[in-house]
């Protein structure tokens, strides 16, 4: 059987398709660039998609907004349903919401929830974060090769990273395991003072209801090398070439989705309503 194929998509005004690139090719996983106006049957190929981070069509309306309406999504759409993998970092993970890939609360398509301004200020800020796994590893097939409780380095750089609801859909989230990832402190403690933007529950990853869609906000791939560390282990690596450009912290996540799709299980095809698709 033929190695799992991973389609990384580029709107325009996707800026960091590159790092993201280089971070699924170092975890083993065959990677391409899908432009917008790619043939949509040859993106309808892939067996799983990443949606990386940027200003997707300027960020115009809101953040993800119109590209969770661009024909490279039908494909998405399509594949998430039949139970392909999906990952969107910072504006993908905006523009998965804005699709209504994530929460899918009751297996709708309509958003549900979004990333609103940043909080106090409504500023962009980029500044290094940790995220904690908050669920239980096999809840998200992407995560299911993970440690449960892992804590992962990352780079939250966006202005519309705050994650907002209704309240009771807020409450539904939490509740039914939607919470991928908080925000915490290099320990892993979870506190408001690890949230750079103020997101409710102080969530920096949402996941739907079959664990195969996964948004997250905070960049991996941006400390996915020990020379992009912001810790003692970047110190420690100082002389040695070899040691600063092995592949660690935010890589756990790519390593998490090639072992997803290594594996022999995939996720279950949606089942789908009499008349519909």
């Amino acid at each position: 059987m033929s190695a799992a194929r991973v389609g990384i998509l580029i709107f325009p005004g996707t800026n960091s398709e590159d790092e993201t690139l280089r971070a699924c090719r170092a975890a083993g996983l065959d990677t391409a660039l899908v432009h917008w106006n790619a043939d949509i049957e040859s993106v309808r190929a892939f067996d799983a998609y990443v949606l990386p981070g940027g200003f997707a069509y300027e960020d115009r309306v809101r953040a993800g907004a119109i590209a969770a309406h661009d024909r490279l999504m039908s494909a998405v759409r399509d594949g998430a349903e039949d139970g392909k993998l999906v990952l969107g970092i910072c504006n993908g993970a905006q523009i998965l919401l804005e699709s209504g890939l994530a929460p899918q609360l009751d297996g709708t398509t309509r958003p549900q929830a979004g990333f609103a301004r940043n909080a106090p200020l409504g500023k962009f800020r980029s500044t290094h974060v940790h995220v904690k796994l908050a669920i239980e590893p096999e809840r998200c097939a992407i995560t299911a090769g993970l440690p449960p409780g892992v804590v992962i380095p990352c780079w939250a750089s966006h202005a519309e990273g705050r994650l907002a609801a209704h309240p009771d859909v807020l409450a539904r989230m939490e509740r039914e395991g939607r919470i991928a990832f908080v925000y915490c402190d290099a320990r892993g403690e979870p506190s408001s003072e690890a949230v750079p933007n103020g997101s409710a529950l102080g969530a920096a990853g949402i996941v739907n209801g079959r664990g195969n869609v996964l948004a997250i906000m905070p960049h991996p791939e941006r400390d996915a090398w020990t020379f992009m560390h912001h810790d003692a282990a970047r110190e420690r690596a100082r002389g040695s070439a070899s040691a600063m450009l092995e592949p660690s912290g935010g890589i756990a996540l790519f390593q998490g989705l090639a072992a997803a799709l290594a594996a022999p299980v995939r996720v279950p095809a949606a089942k789908r309503e009499e008349g519909g698709r």
